[in-house]
């Protein structure tokens, strides 16, 4: 008789894996989307409005730092449970060298790169402008003036979480493709080929949110980076067909 309760399984393990990967990853990428679609562009309408801008202040002081709370831990627990799930999945299929010669490798593994350098850009990046940001708020809130380094800071942070609302669109869509994309992959396909197109688009698209200009309208309007995130999925989906086959 087999055991009654299904998630007590190896694969019940693994699914377990997905839920929290899931829930975490909604909460991470939800407020991604929110700072990027809704509250960048509300403190765009605070600043054009000198009677309502000092609310801008008070926004950053006191729901910002909340909100970066649960985007950052959002993202380490996406990332963690990604990372498990992955690790489960070679050990399930009798080991990841298998594992890397498999269509769902191509697109999951795709997928991780751009999640990796996501979350990267959350803790090493954002999280640590943001302090800036936020602590420039407090400073001048308390009567002081503000941080001279809080706009190049501000401006930098906000660079790199376009830039995760780009890598966020392909990632979607690679994370669907990789249980839902009936494609076939040439089990001999040659996997550095693979790994150096991805690397070097993504490497490249990183660099540019690292020490690129921060006034690029394609990357700091919310229309710019919609369609740019588009492209790239579209440039990502056809090399890998090409390359894979």
């Amino acid at each position: 008789m087999g055991n009654t309760f299904a998630l007590f399984s190896a694969n019940g393990g693994e699914m377990l894996l997905r839920w929290m990967h899931y829930f975490a990853g909604v909460v991470w990428i939800g407020m991604l989307y929110y700072f990027n679609f809704v509250q960048g562009e509300w403190f765009k309408e605070l600043d054009a409005d000198e009677k309502i801008k000092s609310a801008r202040g008070i926004a950053v002081r006191t729901l910002v730092p909340r909100a970066l709370a649960w985007f950052r831990y959002g993202a380490l627990a996406t990332w963690i449970t990604g990372i498990l799930i992955i690790g489960l999945k070679g050990h399930l299929t009798g080991g990841m060298k298998g594992l890397l010669s498999t269509g769902w490798w191509v697109w999951i593994g795709t997928g991780a790169l751009f999640g990796t350098l996501m979350f990267l850009n959350v803790w090493l990046v954002i999280w640590p402008k943001q302090k800036i940001v936020i602590a420039s708020a407090k400073q001048v809130a308390a009567g002081g003036t503000a941080l001279p380094e809080a706009a190049a800071a501000g401006a930098r942070a906000g660079v790199a979480s376009r830039t995760n609302t780009l890598f966020s669109i392909p990632l979607l869509f690679f994370m669907g493709a990789a249980s839902h994309l009936p494609s076939y992959v040439n089990p001999e396909f040659n996997g550095w080929t693979v790994f150096a197109f991805v690397a070097v688009i993504a490497g490249l698209l990183e660099l540019n949110a690292l020490k690129g200009k921060t006034d690029y309208v394609k990357m700091t309007s919310v229309r710019g980076v919609t369609h740019m995130g588009l492209l790239l999925t579209v440039i990502l989906y056809v090399g890998l067909e090409l390359l894979t086959k």
